[in-house]
């Protein structure tokens, strides 16, 4: 079942022209393996209903991804663009059937130019093959989402992944220097190039990345690389609450005068389940709340200073203790834990809902004040965790398994959480994007002016509407935008 879009469907001919273009191989109609394609992280007992696609390919070129979309966009046919599925808002779920593209087989990392510091890629990359790829050449790629062992390079762009690095490098955005993208009618273009600066026109580049693949399919990243930091340590600063562990975060730049790498926040709920999941122990568990700060440099004494000085100054803003890890083996087992949250909630609670909120960051304590209130006045429990440093907080609101109509009111909390997040001048989403979770509360955040200039933008880059319908914008039968 699928939105009466008004697209076409796929027949047996089409499938066989798809065939033609890819090999058979390459083609799928099993009902079993487009299931598991046809969604992402959100379940589908989130949705309304099953969503399916009629076919599912799996292109290897460029020239591959052309060859689909001339077809498709002369039979109007939906295409929803694919990586590894590990989105958290739908954006992979194919709304209006038709194809479903796969990008897993374009997998290949093409360049690794270090005389002008960047890396040439395919969007299906795992994440962390190119962080070690940059890494063997001395060189350091900041996009460091914690889906990076299993999400490709194509959806951390697609979606614009912010991960714990954003407060000192930004978002994969900041690392995008030039894009392959195919467009609707099958035309191939190339953004940007190995350029740091360029003002040659409008920035497609950044119009593409965050874009949910609503106006093209990136078949090529460039990334920028930086020199690797040669020295590293991670802090864990356990806080007696969780007001006091935000309050400490804007004083480590102002005070302490230090711009870390990463600034984490782990509540106590979110870190008693992650311990749970991976039968582990971090120091000072029953605190109300830990910081994770990761500093690093080129000079050793530099960033023992940095350390020395960030830690006493924690202390003096009332944390529990001061924890070093300054060696792999304790690095890793912290980070661990940190990237294991989110798995660790879907794992032990059924009925959640998993929120992306981000808001100015002086904003934070109110926030979570808000959902604290919101927890009482719905007898829920919440799970607050996420990349604090930048303002942008994981806000997981939890609802007993027995809760019978546990959907219904959800989405009212969600709504009463949203009109909160706008007040405090924020916004739905910081890097997990839009999709189809997200969809109808775009005009909650978006005025009309912007709305209507998002239609005039996909038009234009996809006059059929073709291109993972459902998401952003919508199209009826006739081709037309409308509001979310």
């Amino acid at each position: 079942m699928n939105e009466p879009c008004g697209f076409g469907t796929v027949t047996p001919k089409i499938t066989e022209e798809l065939a033609l273009i890819l090999g058979a191989g390459s083609v799928s109609s099993d009902g079993e393996k487009i299931a598991a394609y046809s969604h992402d992280e959100v379940a589908e007992r989130f949705w309304d209903h099953p969503y399916r696609a009629e076919v599912l390919v799996f292109p290897e070129s460029t020239e591959q991804v052309a060859a689909i979309l001339r077809l498709a966009n002369e039979r109007r046919i939906p295409v929803t663009p694919r990586g590894a599925g590990t989105g958290l808002s739908g954006g992979a779920v194919p709304a209006c059937g038709g194809i479903l593209l796969s990008l897993e087989r374009m997998n290949r990392i093409l360049d690794v130019d270090t005389d002008n510091l960047c890396m040439t890629v395919e969007p299906g990359v795992i994440t962390a093959e190119i962080t070690r790829a940059a890494r063997k050449a001395g060189l350091l790629y900041a996009g460091d989402p914690c889906s990076g062992d299993a999400s490709f390079i194509g959806g951390n762009v697609a979606e614009n992944a912010g991960g714990n690095k954003v407060i000192k490098y930004g978002p994969t955005g900041s690392s995008v220097m030039a894009l392959e993208v195919v467009l609707a009618d099958g035309s191939v273009t190339w953004f940007g190039g190995k350029r740091r600066k360029d003002v040659t026109g409008y920035d497609f580049v950044h119009l593409m990345v965050g874009s949910e693949g609503t106006l093209g399919v990136i078949t090529k990243i460039v990334l920028k690389l930086l020199p690797l930091p040669a020295f590293g340590v991670d802090l864990l600063i356990p806080f007696p609450t969780v007001e006091s562990a935000i309050r400490f975060v804007p004083r480590i730049a102002l005070e302490g005068r230090v711009v870390p790498a990463a600034i984490e926040l782990v509540d106590h709920h979110s870190l008693s389940q992650a311990e749970k999941f991976l039968n582990t122990r971090l120091p000072f568990d029953q605190a109300a709340a830990h910081l994770i700060v990761q500093l690093e440099g080129n000079d050793r004494e530099v960033v023992a200073d940095e350390t020395e000085r960030v830690g006493k100054l924690a202390l003096e803003k009332d944390a529990l203790e001061v924890f070093v890890a300054d060696n792999r083996s304790s690095r890793d087992k912290l980070w661990k834990a940190r990237k294991s949250v989110a798995e660790a909630i879907m794992a032990y609670y059924k009925n959640y809902a998993k929120e992306d909120i981000v808001v100015p960051t002086d904003k934070v304590p109110e926030l979570l004040f808000s959902v604290d209130a919101l927890c009482r006045k719905w007898d829920l429990e919440a799970a607050n965790y996420g990349h604090v440093g930048d303002g942008n907080i994981h806000v997981n609101l939890l609802m007993a398994d027995d809760r019978p109509h546990w959907h219904e009111e959800m989405e009212k909390v969600r709504t009463e959480l949203y009109a909160t997040v706008k007040e405090l001048g924020g916004t739905l989403s910081g890097e997990h994007g839009i999709g189809l979770k997200r969809k109808a509360y775009l005009p909650q955040f978006l005025d009309k002016a912007q709305l209507e200039l998002m239609q005039r933008v996909k038009l234009a880059f996809d006059p059929k509407g073709i291109l993972n319908p459902g998401k952003l914008v919508f199209w009826d039968k006739n081709g037309e935008g409308h509001e979310a």
